[in-house]
């Protein structure tokens, strides 16, 4: 089975803006991104692409000091810019063998068209900014550099080529360091690269329950690659599963933990002290249920998986990790903006309400990729992005396959 058709119309990536510098829009329902709870009949003021005022709106739908033209959404919920902390751009989420083989060869004139519409389909959803987890051509970071404008929404942060240890997994993302210390690599590769994206594990076992790979790379290599990517002003990501492999990745200092099943309470605490940020995936496992027949041995252990990950994101939130929500997309059975709605349905089930799942999807997802002044919260003083999607908050996360309009600096781009 492939991903489903990709059929965004292109005209979504390059919309013309159109606004005048001042308006004010009555939301139904707001979410602020802050983890508040949503506000029920807000006027939201703009003013040259900022957010002048959030006030009660009365019951005709005005607030005392509003004096441009209201724009009416009293049935929709207004909601920041979103961001998915965790993509594979070059990839489909296709579940066909050959197609998934196929796609690794692909070159970069073929790989362009095919992300220029997952990025069109990201911006129907809602979704301004990206995290690009890399692969192995570097194709996302080339597509970053050479195509997008600097402004453009959605803003993608690409790794380009990760790095792995020779004869361990990630040959789908990262090249092998071979010969050398992994912080050489680090220090000399992707010179145009937003990040650094490390593999420490092997996957999650789909026969063995709970089975952990040991760490690809010494403590001491880790962070002084963590260290060299911080020479560089970059921040790493680390895909690691299993106490060990996270262990590395916390005491190296990394930016974010990618993935991090199985890495168990001590390691959250540690993360909490150190500011750092945990992108769950928890909707990878899910994908294993969707697609492998029921019964089998490998749906069994995807199911407790995916159980044991939902107990995690439970007690990291308790403990107090900052989440940011990455959907994966691009593996297997993981297609383009379809799962950050599943990964958010996750967090909710998960114990998350509505809005600290948005939260985590918005404010924490822009802390992470640096983007905190320019998205993530609808507050007076921040820019004026968010979008605007049909019906309540009870109706997130899936309203937002019909999101009604999306705003930039204040100006409507679709």
């Amino acid at each position: 089975m492939d991903a489903p058709a990709e059929k965004t119309p292109s005209h979504l990536l390059r919309t013309a803006f159109h606004m005048n510098d001042s308006v004010t829009l009555l939301a139904g329902w707001m979410i602020d991104g802050t983890g508040a709870p949503a506000r029920r009949r807000v006027l939201v003021r703009v003013d040259n692409g900022t957010v002048s005022s959030v006030e009660d709106a009365g019951t005709d739908g005005t607030g005392g000091s509003v004096g441009a033209a209201v724009h009416d959404f009293s049935t929709c919920t207004l909601v920041p810019g979103l961001v998915d902390a965790h993509v594979h751009l070059t990839l489909s989420g296709t579940v066909d063998p050959q197609v998934r083989r196929e796609q690794l060869g692909y070159s970069f004139e073929r790989n362009r068209p095919l992300m220029e519409r997952r990025l069109a389909k990201y911006r129907s959803y809602g979704i301004v900014a990206l995290r690009d987890g890399g692969d192995k051509a570097g194709h996302g970071l080339r597509f970053r550099t050479e195509w997008l404008p600097p402004d453009f929404r959605p803003q993608l942060r690409a790794a380009g080529t990760g790095w792995r240890a020779k004869d361990r997994y990630g040959n789908l993302i990262a090249k092998p360091v071979e010969g050398h210390f992994l912080a050489d690599f680090v220090r000399d590769g992707n010179p145009s690269a937003d990040h650094v994206k490390i593999v420490n594990s092997g996957l999650n076992s789909l026969t063995e329950f709970g089975r952990q790979t040991p760490p690809q790379f010494a403590r001491a290599d880790l962070a002084a690659a963590v260290a060299a990517a911080l020479n560089r002003g970059m921040k790493t990501m680390v895909h690691a599963n299993g106490c060990l492999p996270v262990a590395g990745a916390v005491d190296a200092g990394c930016a974010s933990v990618e993935h991090g099943f199985f890495m168990g309470r001590e390691n959250m605490e540690k993360m909490v002290e150190r500011g750092i940020f945990w992108v769950p995936t928890a909707a990878s496992m899910k994908a294993f249920l969707r697609h492998t027949p029921p019964g089998r041995i490998e749906a069994q252990t995807a199911a407790k998986n995916l159980e044991h990950q939902l107990e995690q994101i439970s007690a990291a939130r308790n403990t107090g990790v900052s989440i940011a929500v990455g959907s994966d997309s691009g593996g297997y059975g993981l297609f383009h903006a379809e799962t950050f709605i599943e990964e958010l349905k996750l967090l909710v089930e998960a114990g998350f309400g509505i809005e600290e799942a948005v939260r985590s999807a918005s404010v924490e997802g822009a802390r992470l990729l640096g983007l905190e002044s320019e998205i993530g919260q609808i507050v007076p003083g921040s820019p004026a992005t968010f979008v605007v999607v049909s019906g309540p908050p009870s109706q997130l996360p899936d309203s937002l396959r019909n999101v009604r309009s999306l705003y930039i600096r204040g100006k409507k781009a679709q």
